[in-house]
C-alpha cells in the first residue's frame, strides 16, 4: 500500500461476477445472457466484458493494496434478473449468492431478490449469512407507494435483521437508434433514482421507520431539486439520518453540493468497480475519514465508529 495513499477502508458499491455466475449467463439463450466474453441486455448495445475485470485474484489484489477492509459486490441490476418472471430468476439469483459468498476477503454480499414474486422468507436465510451486508433492489421497482408496500415483505425483513436496503439503477428500456452508449447511464439510470428517491421520500419512511437506506450514484442527484419540491408544493423536511447517497460515477462538484443539501453524514463512498474507479473529491482529512470510514460503517451495521 503506498504512504500516499492513506486506507480507504470501505467500499460500499462493486461488481464482480465469479466463474459459477457467469457459466450461468453463458448457458441462457434469452436476455440477460454472455456470449463468450459480451453481454446482451434487451435494452443496451452489445457490451465488451473485461476478463480481468472479473478475476477474482486481481480485483482482490487491487482492493487490499488500497487498504480495503470492505468492498461489497452485488448483482448489477441493469441485467434485469430480479425482474424476470420468479422461476427463472430464482436460480440465477441463487447462483449469484451461492459463487458470490464463496469470495474471499475483503469481499462482502449485497443480496439479491425477485421483485415478480418476492420471497421473504428466502431473502430472510440469505441475510442470516454473516457475509451478507443486505440487499439491493433495482430502482425500478420502487417506483411510486404502490410498488414500495408491494416490497414490503422484503423491505421488513431487512429491518428485522437491521441490514440495509441499496437502490441500484434497474434495466433500461430500449435504446433509440443512432444515440450514444453512454445514454442509458445517463438518462434512464438517472431518472429511475430520482424516481425512486421521491417515492421514498413520499412514504418509504413513514412505512419503514428502522430501515437504513442508500441510493447510488447520489440518487441521481434528486435532493438538489428541493427548491424546485419546495415551488411546487411539496417540501425536503428534516433530513433523514437513515438516508445514505454513494458517490460512484460523480466528483468533487456534485458531492460538494449534495453535502449543502443533505449534510456529509450521509454521503458514502462506492466507486462502481469495474466501471469506475474510486474517486477521491478532495474536500479535506475530516470528509474523508467521514465519508470513507465512518458513515459506510453506519450505513452497514447501525452503529457509529
Amino acid at each position: 500500500m503506498s504512504e500516499a495513499l492513506p486506507p480507504r477502508l470501505a467500499d460500499c458499491h462493486q461488481h464482480l461476477w465469479p466463474e459459477r455466475f457467469l457459466d450461468a449467463l453463458r448457458s441462457r439463450d434469452a436476455y440477460p445472457y454472455l456470449r463468450d466474453w459480451t453481454l446482451h441486455l434487451a435494452g443496451e448495445d452489445p457490451y465488451p466484458v473485461q476478463a480481468k475485470d472479473h478475476d477474482v485474484s486481481l480485483r482482490r489484489a487491487a482492493e487490499l493494496a488500497e487498504g480495503r477492509e470492505i468492498a461489497a459486490v452485488s448483482l448489477s441490476s441493469p441485467l434485469g434478473i430480479e425482474h424476470l418472471p420468479a422461476a427463472e430468476g430464482a436460480g440465477l439469483i441463487d447462483v449469484w449468492h451461492e459463487s458470490a459468498l464463496g469470495l474471499p476477503d475483503p469481499f462482502r454480499v449485497w443480496a439479491a431478490a425477485s421483485v415478480t414474486d418476492p420471497d421473504p422468507g428466502a431473502l430472510s436465510t440469505v441475510l442470516g449469512e454473516e457475509r451478507v451486508v443486505g440487499l439491493q433492489l433495482p430502482a425500478t421497482a420502487l417506483t411510486d407507494p404502490a410498488a414500495i408496500e408491494r416490497l414490503g415483505p422484503l423491505l421488513g425483513e431487512l429491518e428485522r435483521a437491521g441490514k440495509p436496503l441499496l437502490v441500484h439503477p434497474g434495466p433500461a428500456p430500449a435504446c433509440p437508434p443512432g444515440l450514444p452508449s453512454w445514454w442509458p447511464a445517463l438518462v434512464p439510470y438517472v431518472s429511475q433514482l430520482h424516481q425512486s428517491w421521491l417515492a421514498w421520500h413520499v412514504c418509504g419512511r413513514e412505512r419503514h421507520p428502522a430501515l437504513r437506506i442508500a441510493f447510488v450514484a447520489l440518487a441521481g442527484l434528486a435532493p438538489l431539486h428541493h427548491e424546485r419540491l419546495a415551488a411546487r408544493g411539496g417540501a425536503l423536511g428534516v433530513v433523514d439520518p437513515n438516508v445514505f447517497y454513494e458517490t460512484s460515477s460523480y466528483g468533487t462538484r456534485a458531492i460538494d453540493a449534495m453535502v449543502r443539501v443533505v449534510g456529509v453524514d450521509g454521503i458514502v463512498h462506492g466507486s462502481d468497480r469495474p466501471y469506475a474507479e474510486p474517486c477521491e473529491p478532495g474536500l479535506g482529512d475530516a470528509f474523508t475519514h467521514a465519508v470513507f470510514t465512518a458513515n459506510p460503517h453506519r450505513l452497514l451495521t447501525g452503529e457509529p465508529r
